[in-house]
């Protein structure tokens, strides 16, 4: 599979690069309780600490998906690596809870560059037929990083403090920049591909970015009526930003993908729904560990740790075996094993046992494990080589909008059943209310991905 040590280099920079990034978010959910403490939070604007990462974070994943198939995806990434080790330097130094989910942004905003630039590095370093296994690795290291996130955060939260964890992911940040400036190389021009960007269109971004910040902002001042207007004008942005994208020559996101092509556009939603259903899990079970079970930061943290071990080690095997077989089958069966262990978790209470949560754990990450793979492989094998990059970067954009959606319900219940009120203080019995209420919608979401998992088509692997 590897022809050259470049191509290893290549692989390892991008895997590094993967780990860091879910290291960090897994790690930071596990330190909420302790972040709430020392600024004072409440349990919506708690929530904000992930969101304004997540945020920011599909606010640019489609620009820079667009502009790195113009400009060149590796110089790119190295500039993401920056500025995310940078942001994370300023987390470590933040003095108010503001200070925080500012600093949080920017570093979302590096997270885009690089989450969109990886795996269209990848694809364009390998032969068509060991892609599958290659975007496998990478996303192994993905979910090693959410694996070592919980128990490594909750140690330096318990010993060190949450500042720690920032500051561990600087470091890494330090020595992955050092790495791809040794490593990875310059863009190789494609024919034909080079396109100013001054000709880029951006005019639709210009409702893309607003329409995101209306949509999650409104969500969190949910009931009132500034909320609806906020979430209203978010949705509309976004119906103006697809139908000036639909019109243009120069778009940012080609919206024929999803227009003429099934199995680009299905693929892309799967993943939507599956992390829409599934991302809100760590946060709400860090949560509930240390406020239900009573557990410390490091003992939450291990027992979190039993879904993304999962994760890490299926993921390649099942992106191997999406090289050999169609990966619908595959990813159906993910989304199934998704979808009846979340339906378990909404029956969570004080007197279940852990051992059943570590098992259902198990249960969800293998099934996201053979979703996860089998699905990026068929997204990045229905597109042209010189659509690498938008194509990354949409499958992003759809995964982090997910993930975005999963922690605004999750906001949502908080918001219309604890109010005002911090997680801590709140009563138990409301608390587990919003996880019973939370997983049931949850359930019901992942349930729909089961339909266009299943119905997206078969990949003609002789065109691609």
């Amino acid at each position: 599979m590897f022809d050259n040590k470049k191509q290893i280099s290549i692989l390892a920079i991008v895997a590094v690069t993967s780990f860091m990034g879910t290291f960090l978010i897994s790690s930071v959910n596990i330190a909420l309780p302790s972040i709430e403490k020392s600024f004072g939070l409440g349990a919506v604007s708690l929530s904000w600490v992930v969101t304004s990462f997540l945020l920011a974070t599909a606010m640019f994943l489609l620009p820079a998906g667009r502009w790195g198939d113009l400009t060149g995806v590796r110089k790119l990434f190295k500039t993401g690596i920056i500025i995310f080790t940078l942001a994370s330097l300023l987390c470590s130094f933040a003095n108010s809870g503001l200070q925080l989910i500012l600093a949080r942004y920017i570093q979302g905003i590096g997270a885009a560059l690089t989450s969109t630039t990886g795996p269209a590095i990848l694809v364009s370093a390998f032969l068509p037929q060991h892609r599958g296994r290659v975007l496998g690795i990478s996303v192994s290291a993905v979910y090693t990083g959410l694996a070592f996130g919980p128990f490594a955060g909750g140690l330096l939260t318990q010993y060190l403090g949450w500042r720690s964890i920032f500051i561990a992911a600087s470091l890494l940040g330090v020595v992955t920049i050092i790495i791809a400036l040794l490593f990875l190389g310059k863009d190789i021009s494609q024919p034909g591909t080079k396109i100013s960007t001054n000709k880029l269109d951006l005019k639709g971004t210009a409702f893309y970015m607003p329409g995101l910040v209306m949509l999650v902002y409104g969500s969190s001042k949910i009931p009132s009526a500034g909320g609806w207007l906020l979430m209203a004008g978010g949705i509309s942005a976004l119906v103006i930003f697809w139908f000036l994208e639909s019109r243009s020559s120069m778009p940012v996101i080609n919206t024929k993908l999803f227009t003429r092509n099934r199995l680009f556009a299905y693929s892309n939603l799967a993943a939507l729904i599956n992390y829409s259903a599934t991302f809100a899990i760590v946060f709400l079970l860090s949560l509930y560990l240390q406020k239900i079970k009573g557990l410390p930061p490091r003992d939450a943290g291990i027992i979190l740790v039993a879904q993304p071990v999962i994760m890490a080690i299926f993921s390649p095997v099942a992106g191997r075996l999406s090289d050999r077989f169609q990966p619908r089958y595959l990813t159906t069966s993910g989304m199934i094993l998704c979808t009846t262990g979340l339906a378990a978790f909404a029956f969570l209470n004080s007197s279940t046992p852990l051992f059943m949560i570590v098992l259902l754990l198990i249960w969800v990450g293998f099934g996201f494990a053979l979703f996860s793979s089998p699905n990026m492989n068929t997204i990045m094998s229905t597109v042209n080589k010189n659509q690498y990059g938008i194509a990354s970067g949409t499958a992003g954009t759809m995964r982090v909008i997910g993930q975005i959606t999963s922690m605004t319900i999750a906001t949502l219940f908080f918001a219309g059943i604890l109010g005002s009120s911090s997680v801590e203080t709140a009563p138990d019995h409301l608390f587990l209310k919003v996880l019973k209420w939370g997983f049931t919608s949850f359930t019901i979401i992942s349930a729909t991905g089961i339909y266009f998992s299943y119905y997206r088509g078969k990949i003609n692997r002789e065109l691609t």
